[in-house]
């Protein structure tokens, strides 16, 4: 059977529950892609898993005006992800940690752009680290969920200004990092001229 929205598969779902399968065929990959980048793929199989579990536990809270259902998904992904999010602050902390090496033995073009890419990487992980955690999780749904301002502010149950705002304030936080990066590169350059 084949619907053409996702409100339409959850109204049916009610009656027939093999319908709710449209539903995961649809969107797990995409909710996967999302839990994976945020807490590994050792937790994203979980958190997708437990995901549906909890759609289809609400499926009368579903809002039928709305046809897509990915902000509604990813809003209860996010909710169960920060669970995860001691997984989360580890996978960051380790990713600075290795960005801000010193380790710099070859000095082949190659491994000069992995390290840079390492310590930009290292840089923007302890800028994510860094930032209050709605700010990271609206920025995160944005970059790794492909939510629009509209579905982000549907998966957080927020106004659409707070989600412009947050994600305001998570790019000035990102470009803040950045600079700091771009501005060591051109004091070390400065350095070995």
């Amino acid at each position: 059977m084949s619907t053409d929205t996702d409100g339409e598969i959850i109204r049916l779902a009610r009656d027939n529950p093999a319908v709710f399968g449209e539903l995961y065929d649809r969107h797990a990959a995409g909710l996967y892609r999302y839990a994976a980048r945020r807490a590994g793929e050792f937790a994203a199989d979980d958190v997708i898993a437990e995901t549906f579990l909890v759609a289809w536990e609400r499926l009368e809270s579903y809002d039928y005006d709305h046809d897509d259902a990915r902000p509604w998904l990813f809003g209860i992904a996010t909710n169960l992800l920060r669970r995860h999010h001691r997984t989360e602050a580890r996978m960051l902390k380790a990713a600075a940690k290795a960005g801000l090496r010193d380790s710099v033995a070859d000095e082949s073009d190659r491994v000069a752009a992995q390290t840079d890419a390492l310590v930009a990487t290292g840089q923007i992980a302890v800028a994510l680290k860094s930032m209050p955690v709605i700010d990271r999780d609206t920025l995160l749904l944005y970059a790794w969920g492909d939510l629009t301002y509209e579905g982000i502010a549907a998966a957080m149950d927020v106004p659409i200004g707070t989600v412009r705002s947050r994600l305001n304030r998570a790019r000035r936080t990102l470009r803040s990092a950045l600079d700091a990066v771009q501005l060591a590169d051109k004091g070390e350059q400065a350095w070995t001229k």
